[in-house]
């Protein structure tokens, strides 16, 4: 099974780099990885995507736990969470097929980035099925070339009740 996981850490040289000498150590896949800045310099926010059952997936968490730059880490594939990813998927067209083929790039809220003489480049972004979705659409028409990003994903957040207390004033 498929799991994402999403791991803080210390925004410092090698961090990345000890991630990636865990996996490959362990004989963990790694399917895709995404690394960034968070809101706080000092951290980053690492996506992965991987699979296995629930033991290796208790394995991998644990693992990454005890690496020194880790802060925390979340398996966010049971909870509700938001992922995306992005496409650039340069694509053949002539001169019947180019209004298809941008039909198609509006129907998945995709914007035209590059245009020349032979080729499209579209890029779309959103879950991982809306990305596989164009693609297998786009495939009819010839695909020359694509550039996918790996997932993007954050806890989805949670209903925030209201519990104030109305108040009433009465006057003396």
């Amino acid at each position: 099974m498929k799991h994402i996981i999403s791991v803080l850490l210390e925004n410092r040289f090698g961090a990345f780099n000890r991630v990636a000498t865990m996996f490959s150590g362990k004989g963990f896949n790694i399917q895709s990885i995404s690394i960034g800045e968070t809101e706080m310099p000092e951290t980053s926010r690492m996506t992965l995507v991987t699979s296995g059952d629930d033991k290796i997936i208790e394995q991998v968490v644990k693992q990454l736990n005890r690496l020194i730059d880790t802060i925390k880490v979340v398996d966010l594939t049971q909870s509700s969470n938001i992922i995306r990813e992005m496409a650039l998927i340069t694509v053949f067209y002539q001169k019947g097929t180019r209004s298809e083929i941008t039909n198609i790039c509006n129907i998945f809220r995709g914007n035209i980035v590059d245009i020349n003489n032979k080729t499209l480049t579209l890029e779309i972004t959103g879950p991982p099925d809306k990305i596989d979705a164009a693609v297998n659409v786009l495939m009819g028409y010839g695909i020359k070339e694509m550039a996918r990003s790996g997932a993007v994903a954050l806890k989805r957040g949670e209903q925030i009740k209201d519990q104030r207390k109305e108040t009433t004033f009465t006057q003396l």
